[in-house]
């Protein structure tokens, strides 16, 4: 059992994290898993992690649902569907520091990438290839924040058709991340107390809405700004994490 300290300071990290998400769609949820992991079994930490992005997406993609783009949606779930028969039924593994290494240098690429040739969600084919290549490194790595983030952040959608539609298709990945750990959590004997789902989710929607203040007074510009500063010091964070751990 947690001590309170420590009980505390996982209350405050979901809050503060669902917060960040909750302005740039991103970011909050790579910080969380790291803190997860620094206290809890692999599995445990993906199912908590993903039950509690569950929260703060569905939260967040409710709140926008006005602006949220459902063509996109419905384009990446279909990539994802394929993507996840395929893994389920080949049982495939990966290289934990590889797929790391590669999650953290495909947003540089793609950033760099003249417009011609850079990701885009509203180009025909892109929503498919998105849902298929994030749901890939949900299910091998558990991580696919900064791709994502990239097919986002070069498209021409505003910054709260951004967050709608990276909400909802967040929600789905990380349902799937969910049921995919969940097997393994099951079949290793770990367990998620159910006291602290039922804790960490009114916490996750609490921060989710306290973003929508700073959400709507920042500015489309500052938003395309500041999101491609996080995109850059998250995919950092990630190559260093796959770095060492090779």
């Amino acid at each position: 059992m947690l001590s309170l300290p420590i009980a505390a300071g996982f209350a405050a990290a979901i809050v503060s994290t669902s917060f960040i998400s909750g302005i740039f769609g991103m970011a909050g949820g790579m910080i969380l898993l790291g803190i997860l992991l620094a206290f809890m079994p692999l599995a445990s930490a993906m199912v908590l992690h993903g039950l509690v992005q569950m929260a703060s997406s569905g939260w967040r993609a409710w709140q926008w649902r006005a602006h949220t783009d459902w063509r996109i949606v419905a384009h990446y779930a279909a990539g994802a569907a394929i993507v996840t028969v395929a893994i389920s039924a080949a049982a495939v593994t990966a290289s934990k520091s590889v797929a790391l290494i590669i999650i953290g240098l495909t947003p540089f690429i793609g950033l760099a990438l003249p417009p011609r040739f850079a990701p885009d969600l509203r180009r025909r084919g892109h929503d498919y290839g998105c849902g298929a290549l994030c749901t890939m490194l949900q299910l091998l790595a558990g991580v696919s924040g900064p791709i994502l983030d990239v097919f986002f952040v070069r498209s021409q959608l505003d910054r709260k058709q951004q967050v709608a539609t990276k909400a909802a298709v967040q929600f789905l990945g990380h349902f799937l991340k969910v049921a995919y750990f969940g097997q393994l959590l099951v079949g290793g004997g770990e367990r998620v107390s159910p006291m602290a789902v039922a804790i960490a989710i009114p916490l996750a929607i609490a921060g989710t809405q306290l973003s929508r203040l700073v959400l709507d007074l920042i500015s489309e510009a500052q938003f395309r700004t500041w999101s491609r500063y996080v995109i850059g010091a998250v995919s950092t964070i990630y190559l260093i994490q796959g770095v060492v751990l090779l």
